[in-house]
């Protein structure tokens, strides 16, 4: 089952990222566009074990950081899922969680994740960071990510729970 578990996770991993860099950009507000790796990284975190969300969180943001046309510096991505995977681990305590907390999840992990990569930006003098535009990427970032929540996380969650009967929130 873990084999299997990992394939689904890469799977979904590979996949989010092939949408998100292909299609998301000709919907994109201001060159922002939704995080569908960062849904699948908050789907896991919600459904199996942590450690395995956190190991998740870091590989998809690297393949963010890694994946064309990147222009930034490596490791900022993977520093803002790994914190976005911790964040929505926390939020499950060996029960189901709501749909308001799987929303609310979202939001906040999209805030935090996109803040840190932002922030790092700033800190990293990337020139396409500024202090200025900083609240518009967040604030866009978590309104695309909580729109797309109600049809990408459901049927993640029912897949990793499936995959993890043991470690899903009951």
């Amino acid at each position: 089952m873990k084999g299997l578990r990992l394939l689904l996770a890469v799977t979904a991993v590979v996949v989010a990222l092939v949408v998100q860099v292909t299609l998301f950009p000709h919907v994109a507000w201001h060159g922002i566009v939704p995080n569908l790796c960062l849904l699948v990284v908050v789907a896991a975190a919600l459904t199996v074990e942590a450690p395995f969300a956190l190991v998740l969180g870091f590989a998809a943001g690297l393949t963010l950081d890694l994946a064309p046309p990147a222009d930034h510096v490596a490791g900022r991505w993977a520093l803002a899922m790994t914190i976005a995977a911790f964040l929505a681990a926390r939020v499950r305590q060996d029960q189901k969680p709501t749909a308001l907390a799987v929303v609310g999840t979202v939001a906040a992990a999209s805030f935090v994740a996109t803040s840190v990569f932002a922030l790092s930006g700033v800190l990293l003098q990337d020139p396409d960071m500024s202090v200025a535009g900083l609240l518009e990427v967040v604030l866009v970032a978590v309104v695309w990510d909580v729109l797309l929540t109600p049809f990408v996380l459901p049927p993640l969650m029912k897949l990793f729970a499936r995959l993890s009967p043991q470690w899903a929130a009951s």
